[in-house]
């Protein structure tokens, strides 16, 4: 009977879920406990090791994705790329060759540079291109160049 190296692994992948929390071995704490109960009626060890794989595979695939979505609490959503296109204030002076400057967008302050190198002054309104790293690439609005 194998059931109890099926319970051995079990317990280990469990054990290792609940000190990692990285939601990786819970699958296979699935797919092994589909292989005890199945050892509990049969002895036929490619069988338990087919239903273990079939079995932890399957649930990797299709309830991860939706576990995480739900009850990932550190995860935070962001979305970046919707902040391209707006307007932003300028609240310390940009300088690329200085490598400063921040603006305010939606109320979330970010470092930026100029798209074009050139210098833009403090309370200048800008427009976001684009974002390189954890920088927004701006512009100055067309009013502000203007002038």
């Amino acid at each position: 009977m194998n059931s109890i190296y099926w319970i051995v692994i079990l317990v280990i992948l469990i054990f290792i879920e609940i000190i990692t929390l990285g939601l990786t071995t819970i699958w296979f704490a699935g797919g092994a406990l589909a292989a005890f109960i199945l050892s509990l009626f049969f002895d036929s060890l490619l069988a338990e090791i087919v239903i273990f794989l079939v079995v932890s595979l399957l649930l990797l695939y299709f309830t991860r994705p939706v576990i995480l979505k739900y009850f990932n609490p550190k995860r935070t959503k962001t979305n970046y790329e919707g902040v391209i296109g707006k307007e932003a204030l300028v609240i310390v002076p940009i300088d690329n060759v200085k490598a400063t400057g921040q603006v305010v967008v939606d109320g979330q302050e970010w470092s930026a540079k100029t798209a074009d190198g050139s210098r833009i002054e403090k309370d200048a309104k800008v427009i976001v291109q684009g974002i390189t790293g954890v920088k927004l690439v701006v512009s100055p609005k067309k009013e502000e160049a203007a002038e």
